[in-house]
């Protein structure tokens, strides 16, 4: 058996050298142009169909988790830095604190009109483009 035939069958992988498991992502942090620390990665969204990337949920703000604000990201926002350990964006924390957000006691709506809201404010094309 070669080494991709084994790591296709062990649903224990976690990283490979282009894959991530969600659960690795998960609780990673992100980090600003400036290399400052601008929140962690909650969850991510993917779209149902295509299996793509559509969001991680950066959540920054509150104290131990309480009172958290959750911030939908368009994934191609995001590139890892192995130097950091975690996610860069050419974003500063001001810019995501501007963006369109929702608390932690709301329902958020996973619809297209929030989605462009979103991906409008960031200015790359929706992942549904």
């Amino acid at each position: 058996m070669t080494f991709q035939e084994s790591t296709l069958k062990d649903a224990s992988i976690r990283e490979t050298h282009d894959l991530i498991a969600s659960d690795k992502v998960e609780g990673t942090r992100v980090y600003g142009v400036d290399g400052h620390h601008i929140g962690t990665i909650e969850r991510v969204i993917l779209e149902k169909r295509s299996g793509r990337v559509a969001y991680a949920v950066l959540a920054f703000g509150g104290f131990l988790g309480i009172g958290e604000d959750h911030y939908p990201l368009p994934w191609a926002k995001l590139n890892y830095d192995e130097e950091l350990g975690g996610y860069r964006t050419d974003l500063t924390r001001e810019q995501v604190d501007k963006a369109p957000k929702y608390r932690s006691d709301e329902e958020y709506q996973w619809n297209r009109e929030n989605g462009r809201l979103v991906y409008d404010y960031y200015g790359v094309p929706p992942y549904w483009m």
